[in-house]
């Protein structure tokens, strides 16, 4: 498969998929990473502006991803910029022809993930399957018809993809902890007799 992952910002697609991620990179499949803002107003005091782009090129580095681009839109503006954003993802349709897209739940509650899910639909609704990645502190509800189960290897690439955000790990987020992650992946696991899984909204399924 040809598979399209939209982050709004460094880090959402890998702590809402990242497991799920180093299963299609094992499999082969062929990946092309879409992230549109690096949120250098979200670092602590102190840090360098281009600090979670770094981190996000040692990300891709880790997992042997050649296919990406940035932006640098500012976080918790891009709904100023969804013409842009838009545009870019039907190129994107165009050139890329991608078989399934990961973007942000349509429940998720953040604004910025709010316009890359409605905007990744408006895209590709048509052409491709398209799924909705957990991130639970977003989300008051949340359904997860879909289970990608995964191996102990899976999180632990999760884990250490994750581990490479030194600037959101200091700020003590409960999220970006090994207990949180390893707790997610067990909680979906047991939901379908797997030791280990991912969820995801189910927006458009093509077979």
């Amino acid at each position: 498969m040809r598979i399209l992952v939209l982050s709004p910002h460094t880090d959402d697609a890998e702590l809402g998929a990242g497991g799920s991620l180093a299963r299609f990179l094992e499999e082969g499949h062929d990946v092309f990473w879409v992230v549109f803002s690096t949120a250098e107003e979200s670092l602590p005091e102190g840090m360098a502006p281009d600090t979670l782009q770094i981190e996000f090129q040692d990300v891709i580095a880790e997992l042997g991803i050649r296919d990406y681009k940035v932006f640098d839109f500012k976080v918790r503006y891009l709904f100023e910029k969804r013409q842009i954003i838009l545009e870019e993802l039907v190129q994107l349709r165009k050139d890329y022809k991608p078989d399934l897209v990961l973007t942000p739940s349509t429940y998720d509650q953040h604004q910025d993930h709010q316009v890359v899910s409605a905007e990744s639909i408006r895209a590709f609704k048509n052409c491709a399957s398209i799924i909705g990645y957990e991130l639970p502190w977003n989300h008051t509800q949340f359904t997860n018809p879909l289970l990608i189960r995964l191996d102990e290897r899976h999180v632990a690439i999760k884990w250490g993809i994750l581990s490479k955000y030194r600037s959101q790990i200091i700020q003590g987020r409960p999220y970006f902890t090994k207990e949180f992650i390893y707790g997610m992946a067990s909680m979906r696991g047991c939901q379908c007799g797997a030791r280990y899984a991912e969820s995801f909204e189910v927006i458009r399924w093509i077979l």
